[in-house]
């Protein structure tokens, strides 16, 4: 989902949201008493959030369950992309609480990955590298990226493609110019 509408962008841009976002892409469709139960939230304010992700083409309505009363969402799009430069000042602050977000779960794992199962443990990576690029190579790394990663994505879409002793793991990817050293 490109997302270009700077109200849309606003209307992501909080934190609850963007838990949301990512709980209904790791469990699937689920009530707001579910998500509430995971995030440790109220259920009125998971509700509230649903509500207004759907109003945005984020969420929308599951097939019903088998209780017909209750209201299941699921995500429209399993992926997100805005850009700064058609967002403006709504893109710049969706970027700001999602990058505070991902570095929060970085210091977490780093926290805990010691009491993880060892597997787990040894193959969780953080990495880093600066490089000579042009903005199209950056790019192009980007894109290839993105690529590496659709077999696996395609399992949010598809669970019969998950492997016996999968569990959710996030990558996080980012690349960006340094900003200018002081001469």
């Amino acid at each position: 989902m490109r997302i270009t509408d700077p109200r849309a962008m606003r209307a992501l841009a909080h934190p609850l949201r963007l838990d949301l976002i990512d709980l209904l892409g790791r469990i699937g469709p689920a009530t707001a008493t579910t998500c509430a139960k995971h995030l440790d939230a109220s259920q009125a304010s998971c509700s509230f959030h649903l509500r207004q992700l759907a109003k945005y083409g984020y969420v929308t309505e599951a097939e019903p369950s088998e209780d017909k009363r209750e209201r299941l969402w699921q995500l429209t799009d399993h992926e997100q992309k805005w850009s700064i430069a058609e967002g403006g000042a709504a893109a710049v602050e969706l970027e700001r609480v999602f990058i505070e977000r991902e570095a929060a779960r970085m210091a977490a794992w780093a926290e805990t990955r010691t009491s993880a199962a060892k597997a787990w443990h040894e193959a969780a990576f953080v990495s880093g590298v600066s490089v000579p690029l042009t903005p199209e190579e950056l790019d192009a790394i980007g894109k290839d990226l993105m690529r590496l990663l659709e077999p696996y994505m395609a399992r949010l879409s598809d669970p019969s493609l998950t492997p016996e002793g999968a569990q959710s793991a996030r990558i996080f990817l980012h690349g960006a110019p340094h900003a200018p050293l002081d001469t």
